[in-house]
């Protein structure tokens, strides 16, 4: 895995591959058609907390976590430049000390970092931090992307297998990762509600 505190805290975060101001149409699409049950979000692997600060803004009590200290600081400034009111915490999900539970968790960009092995680890730790019919909205890279630099690929199939049988696959849809990369990756957006 990359070394993100170096990456925040060197690089503009305007000029990382995953940086999108807006909310993610994705997702702004999937909170209509699969509202989560209740106003508590984690957007997990925050980076400059632009989703969190979109989520906020829609009403949302949203905490904002991410493993690398330069990126909650990056993000609590533009928070706090733009008079957002939601947390920021520095937190590893494979080591988590968050407690929840949240009604609903966001990951645009962590899970698909992970291999085989973390990737179980980190089914566990969303699993605890969501009560029952809570909601993952996931956003990784597609099998269908060419090449393999980058995050690990995963077709539907793989998505509802690496969850079973702690979640259930809503949906899961092919869209690109909306973001500063050119051309835009193709990705697949999930919702998985919790067993």
């Amino acid at each position: 895995m990359p070394d993100w505190s170096t990456l925040y805290s060197e690089q503009p975060v305007e000029e990382l591959p995953w940086f999108h101001e807006a909310l993610d149409p994705d997702l702004e699409r999937a909170l209509e058609e699969w509202p989560p049950p209740g106003p508590v979000f984690l957007d997990l692997g925050t980076g400059p907390g632009t989703q969190a600060i979109e989520l906020s803004r829609r009403g949302f009590d949203v905490i904002g976590a991410d493993i690398s200290r330069a990126a909650i600081e990056q993000a609590s400034h533009r928070a706090a430049v733009e008079d957002a009111s939601l947390a920021f915490i520095q937190d590893d999900i494979l080591n988590s000390k968050l407690q929840g539970p949240f009604d609903a968790i966001l990951d645009r960009g962590c899970f698909h970092i992970f291999d085989e092995n973390d990737r179980v680890a980190y089914v566990h730790a969303v699993a605890r931090l969501l009560p029952r019919n809570g909601l993952l909205y996931l956003k990784c890279f597609s099998s269908d992307q060419p090449g393999d630099d980058g995050p690990y690929r995963f077709s539907r199939d793989e998505i509802a297998e690496a969850f079973h049988p702690a979640f259930e696959l809503l949906a899961a849809d092919a869209t690109v990762y909306h973001a500063v990369r050119r051309p835009m990756p193709q990705a697949l957006f999930c919702v998985l509600q919790r067993r």
